[in-house]
C-alpha cells in the first residue's frame, strides 16, 4: 500500500477519524460544562446556549485555537448546526400557525421586515460592520440563533461573524427577557396580550417561554404562538436571501461562487409536516422520545455555536461588534414599542 504524507493510507484514515472524533466531543465537553454553569442561580436565564459560546470564545483567547482538534470543530459548527435547524423544525405545528394565528402572521410579517430594515438603516448611520448588523436584525426580528444559523451560510456569513452575533443575540435576549417580567405587573395589557406582545418581539423561544409564563398558562401559550408565526416566516425569509444573493453574485465580474441551496432548510420544512400531520395523527412516538428531541436538538445547536464560537478572536469583537451591539440595542427597544401598538 503507498504511502501518504509518510503514512499508510488506513492509518491516515484512522487519524482524521480520530480528530474528527476529538473535535466533536471537545465541542460537547463544552457545552457539558456549559449546561451545568447555566443551572446556577443567576446564570439559569442566560442559557447553556450563551454560556457555551463564552466559554469558546475565552478559551480560544487564553489557550488559542486547537489546530488538532479543527476538523472536528467544523464538522460540529457546520454538520450539527445543519441538523439542529432540521430538528427545529419539530417545534413547528404549521396547522396551528396556519387555522389560529393568521393575524398573528400578518404581524410578524411587520415585525420581522421592520428588524432587520431598521437595523440596516441603524448599521448605516453607525458605520457599524454590515455582516454582523444583518445577522443581528435577522435574529431579532425571527428566532434568534436559530436563524442566523439558518441564514448566515445563505450570505457567506464568516464563522467568526456568526459566532459573535449569536452571542449578542444570547445576551441581549436574556436581559430583554427578564425586563419583560419585571415591568409585567404594571402594564395596562391583559395576560394573553401580555403573552402575544412577549412572542412578538423578543429573540429566542426560550425568552418568549421565560417573558410569558409570567402571565400565566394563556399569556404562554398566546406567546408561542405568536413566536411560531416567526420562526414559520423563516422558510420564505431563507429563500428570499437566496434570491437576492444570486441577484447580487450575476452581478458581479467575479461570479465563480454559486449560491448554494439550502437543502437543511428542506429538512426544516420536512419535520414541520412531520410533527404537524404525521406524529400522533398516523405515527404514534413515546412521549419520552418526543421530550427528548428538543433536548438533543438543544446540544447539538449548543456544540455548534461553541465551534463558531472557538473562532472568535477578542480583538475583532471589540473592534466589529460594539456598533452592531448598540444598534440591535436600540432596534430591539423600537421593536418593543413597535410590537406594543401592534397588539
Amino acid at each position: 500500500m503507498e504511502l501518504l504524507h509518510g503514512k499508510p493510507e488506513r492509518e491516515r484514515k484512522v487519524l482524521l477519524a480520530v480528530k474528527i472524533l476529538a473535535g466533536i466531543a471537545f465541542t460537547f465537553f463544552i457545552a457539558f460544562i456549559a449546561f451545568f454553569i447555566a443551572k446556577l442561580p443567576g446564570l439559569d436565564h442566560v442559557g447553556q446556549l450563551g454560556i457555551g459560546i463564552l466559554i469558546a470564545v475565552l478559551y480560544r483567547q487564553f489557550f488559542g485555537y486547537p489546530q488538532f482538534l479543527r476538523l472536528g470543530i467544523e464538522f460540529s459548527s457546520k454538520k450539527l448546526l445543519r441538523l439542529a435547524i432540521i430538528l427545529y423544525g419539530l417545534k413547528l405545528n404549521i396547522h396551528t400557525v396556519l387555522s389560529e394565528g393568521l393575524t398573528l402572521l400578518a404581524r410578524d410579517a411587520i415585525v420581522i421586515t421592520f428588524s432587520i430594515l431598521f437595523m440596516i438603516w441603524l448599521a448605516k448611520r453607525f458605520k457599524a460592520d454590515k455582516n454582523i448588523s444583518l445577522l443581528l436584525g435577522i435574529g431579532t426580528g425571527v428566532c434568534g440563533a436559530a436563524a442566523i444559523a439558518a441564514i448566515a451560510p445563505i450570505i457567506k456569513s464568516k464563522d467568526d461573524d456568526t459566532a459573535i452575533s449569536v452571542g449578542i443575540i444570547a445576551l441581549v435576549g436574556t436581559i430583554f427577557a427578564i425586563g419583560y417580567t419585571l415591568i409585567e405587573p404594571v402594564l395596562p395589557l391583559s395576560h394573553v396580550d401580555y403573552g402575544i406582545w412577549s412572542g412578538m418581539s423578543l429573540h429566542e423561544l426560550a425568552h418568549v417561554a421565560l417573558a410569558a409564563a409570567q402571565g400565566g398558562e394563556d399569556a404562554l401559550a398566546f406567546g408561542l404562538l405568536a413566536k411560531l408565526g416567526r420562526v414559520f416566516l423563516l422558510v420564505p425569509l431563507s429563500f428570499l436571501f437566496m434570491y437576492i444573493m444570486k441577484r447580487k453574485s450575476s452581478k458581479e465580474e467575479n461570479n465563480d461562487a454559486k449560491v448554494q441551496f439550502p437543502f437543511f432548510l428542506l429538512g426544516f420544512i420536512v419535520m414541520s409536516i412531520i410533527h404537524t400531520y404525521i406524529l400522533g395523527n398516523i405515527i404514534t412516538v413515546p412521549e419520552a422520545v418526543m421530550d427528548s428531541v428538543p433536548v438533543f436538538t438543544a446540544w447539538c445547536l449548543s456544540a455548534a455555536m461553541i465551534g463558531l464560537g472557538l473562532n472568535v478572536n477578542l480583538k475583532d469583537l471589540q473592534s466589529k461588534a460594539l456598533k452592531p451591539l448598540l444598534a440591535m440595542i436600540i432596534t430591539s427597544i423600537c421593536l418593543a414599542v413597535l410590537s406594543y401598538f401592534l397588539i
